[in-house]
């Protein structure tokens, strides 16, 4: 019998093309499950077989909990009684004894059986989707086999894969039998194995359909560098040449519109625009608004974000229906852009000059002329005016070397004076913080200078949600809060 175990597992190796290590282990979880089957109660059992021999050894296994924590004594022990048996025990661990001369019989062959293969044909699904990972693929060409709630199951070759019912193109139909094209969208851990999960609706899937038709994209010669995409509707690809004599556009459009109608036929007639794609982010998003007409753009590099001004006729064709055209092209960049007609522009204008006028009249405790003048140089803070260098401060022809230091000298007074003012609420703040158990001054600077200044608004807080404001260490933020809820613990035990 051993040596017919020996020859089936080599067997069922080479048929499946499987570790022979996956196979003993099918077959070990396969001899315990049945063999629980000749108790009465609920145990856990495990099976040994021996690499060499073949032979069967059963053992009665049982975890170790806290003493308090025991719910089930035929499958847990008590830790203390665990250290009595076993003195190196620790939680987590396991106490086993061996069942001597025990056989499982045929009470559970047929599910020794199923597991078995159950075992194998989920090692050899993991190996054929261990295969196609490591050849770097990023598409997969298949017909659907099946489908199950929605979902496509999809058959290339020995490959399956999941393509979800949100990952299809929305106005597609596909039907048990269709020819499929799809990317290759992440690996989801399932009881059964890794899944591939494929997608027709990422943004990446249209780049890697024209480097499918454009054999430039491959050699190198040209580069997609981003995509955005409202499937089966309209995309937006930015494109760049690393060689000038090649037109990155035309050879993406191809003879007659060839290579783009291919890529546009698999979205189902999804429409694509082609713009050029550029380092500087104000010509980019001109590019990517085409084909409206821009007639002012202003940059907000704190903001990320950009005001683009367009006249009445160009509004509708830069917002696009339903604000699609804007959406994209703020995707594809990756900058918030806000359309605008000229008078809103204008007024958004007026309104942000007479508060940097308001401010440098405060502040600098200077006339409106003296406000105006270092606005149309182009200041438009206190920061600007007390830093930027005394040379490019002296090329104002409206000001001379000691008006000049004056405004500096009182940017830098009000800077610091504020400056001050902020470090002193901060001490303020953190009184309150450090009757919190294992708090520092610095951390309760941090935490203060983040809003957070007493302790009962950090004991509201989650973990997650002070690290994300703070960049305080999770264990870390986790320890201040429960310090921080201490009272509420005394009060309710009270």
């Amino acid at each position: 019998m051993s040596r017919e175990i020996l020859l089936l597992v080599d067997a069922l190796a080479r048929e499946k093309n499987v570790e022979k290590e996956i196979v003993f282990g099918a077959l070990e979880l396969a001899l315990a499950s049945a063999s629980k089957k000749k108790f009465s109660e609920d145990v856990e059992i495990r099976a040994s077989v021996h690499r060499e021999t073949g032979d069967f050894t059963f053992f009665r296994r049982w975890l170790v909990v806290p003493d308090a924590e025991i719910e089930t004594p035929s499958r847990e022990y008590k830790l203390h009684e665990a250290v009595e048996e076993k003195p190196d025990s620790q939680i987590g661990d396991y106490i086993e004894e061996p069942l001597e001369g025990f056989d499982p019989g045929r009470i559970g062959a047929q599910t020794a059986k199923q597991v078995i293969l159950q075992r194998i044909r989920d090692a050899e699904r993991e190996q054929i989707l261990n295969d196609f990972l490591a050849r770097d693929e990023h598409l997969v060409t298949g017909t659907i086999k099946r489908m199950e709630r929605g979902n496509a199951i999809i058959e290339s070759g020995r490959l399956e894969a999941l393509l979800p019912r949100d990952q299809m193109i929305p106005k597609e139909n596909l039907r048990v039998g269709d020819r499929v094209r799809a990317l290759v969208w992440k690996v989801e851990r399932a009881m059964r194995g890794p899944q591939l999960i494929l997608s027709r609706t990422a943004p990446e899937f249209i780049i890697r359909l024209f480097e499918l038709e454009v054999p430039e994209l491959e050699d190198g010669l040209m580069e997609i560098k981003a995509a955005a995409r409202d499937p089966g509707l309209r995309a937006k690809i930015a494109v760049l040449s690393k060689d000038k004599r090649i037109d990155p556009i035309g050879t993406c459009v191809g003879m007659r519109g060839s290579r783009v109608q291919a890529v546009t036929g698999e979205l189902a007639q999804e429409r694509v625009d082609i713009v050029l794609w550029n380092e500087d982010p104000a010509q980019f998003v001109v590019s990517a608004l085409a084909p409206a007409e821009v007639s002012k753009i202003t940059v907000d590099e704190e903001k990320h974000s950009m005001d683009i001004v367009v006249d009445e006729e160009n509004l509708a064709q830069a917002i696009g229906r339903g604000g699609q055209n804007v959406r994209l092209a703020s995707e594809l960049t990756g900058w918030e852009i806000n359309i605008m007609k000229e008078d809103e522009w204008k007024a958004k204008s007026e309104e942000e000059s007479s508060g940097i006028r308001a401010i440098f009249m405060e502040k600098l405790d200077v006339d409106e002329e003296v406000a105006n003048i270092l606005m149309e140089e182009g200041f438009s803070s206190l920061e600007e005016v007390a830093y930027v260098s005394r040379a490019e401060m002296l090329e104002i022809e409206a000001f001379d070397e000691s008006t000049v230091d004056e405004l500096r000298s009182r940017a830098r007074n009000t800077l610091l004076t504020q400056e001050i003012a902020s470090e002193e609420k901060v001490e303020h703040d953190i009184e309150d913080l450090m009757k919190v158990a294992t708090m520092d001054r610095d951390t309760a600077k941090l935490l203060a200078s983040k809003g957070v200044g007493t302790q009962e608004a950090l004991a509201d807080y989650a973990t997650d949600d002070l690290v994300e404001e703070t960049g305080i260490e999770a264990a870390r933020a986790s320890e201040l809060i429960m310090a921080a809820r201490a009272p509420w613990f005394a009060e309710s035990s009270a």
